[in-house]
């Protein structure tokens, strides 16, 4: 059994399979170090699947899509006692999240989505009035918003060398540094590196964004950046305030602001939609953009302009692949089942990816698949346009919305052509129905 890929997906996955069958072969490659792309680069939010039900309504029917949801809830706090059982230092903080509105435009985004839930029993979110809100969150700049109290915090690189570690001491081989080189064989399919080859009876793709260069779902994904910036630690100031640690916030733009404290008393503060990708060519690019990170730290001082001083002492990007539907899938190759594939986490993948890493190991098994719907085990939804064609347009659409998020920043209407034009962006955080 070989798994390509050293993120959350790819060592819950290797790590189930161990627990499941303490004889099984397992071989994970790693191109880089574990956790060293998307997993141990991004904001540290673990979210569940709430506030993206309508869409799994959708596309998976009302039961289906809250048992998935529940199942992703419970992860959150399956991750939690996973550290806690096996001495993880992941700083895990099951602090709940606050969906806001920092401007008026914003304000009952999350409507759609609590009313959707309203009308199949769920009722995870709690609507706060804006005093609390910004009382909470420590800046007034927060006009309303709800609150959840399942999310959690992490420290994603801490959490992902952890997993790493206990999966070795599971029996895992875990290569690091050995990039996978080509990918063939049939039945049994060979995967080669620099290093030499692995024949395996199954293979699980877990690249998150290289998973664009697979022709069967590369037109199912659009690869983004994210920049996230973090301050000096200023624990002290942070408590003035009253923004604790464990409290994940985020507001309601597309181009999403998410935001949270640390254990030594930093704020990471994190922006979405920072670049698009030229099919599946991710670059150097993607690593880090000066640029970026100044716009970044721009939305931070403006969100929490009693902090503009502190000054900002890391920034780090990743590539983030968007599916379709902004749902993530996890299953095997229509042309080649033997290989499997996940993907699509669309920048909020550390709790889903437990659930995948599941799954996974079910299929790989050949056991019954209790966590993941069936209309998830495929990329679902429309599909993207064509290269250079979704590039392009990617590229017009991305700067109509931060034209029209910006217009609203200050109060204004964005004119209608505007707003149609941002209405196209397949990409959210969050449902927001028609808005």
């Amino acid at each position: 059994m070989c798994i390509v890929g050293g993120g959350f997906t790819g060592l819950w996955t290797a790590i189930h399979l161990k627990q499941a069958d303490p004889s099984l072969d397992v071989v994970l490659i790693e191109a880089g170090v574990c956790g060293g792309q998307g997993s141990g680069r991004n904001g540290g939010f673990v979210m569940t699947a709430w506030s993206k039900f309508g869409t799994l309504k959708k596309i998976c029917g009302t039961q289906d899509a809250r048992s998935y949801a529940r199942t992703v809830q419970q992860a959150v706090s399956d991750i939690g006692s996973f550290c806690e059982v096996n001495g993880i230092d992941g700083n895990f903080h099951q602090g709940g999240w606050l969906w806001t509105a920092t401007n008026r435009a914003q304000v009952d985004a999350w409507k759609y989505t609590v009313d959707e839930l309203a009308a199949a029993g769920e009722h995870p979110y709690e609507l706060l009035d804006p005093a609390e809100v910004a009382a909470r969150s420590g800046s007034a700049s927060h006009v309303a918003g709800i609150f959840e109290a399942a999310p959690a915090t992490i420290h994603p690189g801490r959490l992902v060398r952890g997993l790493a570690e206990h999966a070795r001491k599971l029996g895992v081989t875990v290569l690091e540094g050995t990039a996978m080189t080509e990918l063939g064989g049939s039945p049994a399919p060979v995967v080669t590196t620099a290093r030499g080859s692995i024949r395996a009876d199954k293979v699980v793709l877990s690249i998150s964004a290289w998973a664009t260069a697979i022709a069967e779902i590369r037109r199912s994904l659009v690869v983004i950046a994210s920049d996230v910036i973090a301050t000096d630690p200023v624990p002290e100031r942070l408590d003035a305030i009253g923004w604790g640690v464990g409290l994940s916030i985020s507001d309601s733009r597309r181009l999403v602001n998410y935001y949270r404290t640390t254990d030594d008393g930093r704020v990471v503060f994190g922006k979405g939609g920072g670049g698009l990708a030229l099919g599946s060519r991710i670059t150097s690019s993607f690593n880090t953009s000066p640029d970026a990170a100044e716009q970044v730290r721009a939305q931070f001082t403006r969100t929490y302009p009693m902090l503009c001083d502190v000054p900002i002492t890391r920034h780090w990007r990743g590539a983030v692949d968007y599916s379709a539907t902004g749902l993530p899938f996890a299953g095997p190759l229509a042309r080649q089942p033997q290989i499997l594939v996940a993907a699509g986490f669309s920048g909020n993948g550390v709790g889903p990816s437990y659930v995948a890493g599941t799954a996974l190991a079910d299929m790989v098994l050949g056991r019954e698949v209790g966590r993941l719907p069936e209309s998830l085990r495929r990329p679902r939804g429309g599909r993207m346009p064509p290269e250079p064609v979704r590039y392009l347009a990617g590229r017009v659409v991305r700067e109509a919305v931060r034209r029209k998020e910006a217009a609203e920043d200050l109060g204004r209407t964005p004119g209608r052509l505007l707003a149609g034009v941002a209405s196209l962006d397949p990409t959210g955080f969050t449902d927001r129905g028609n808005s």
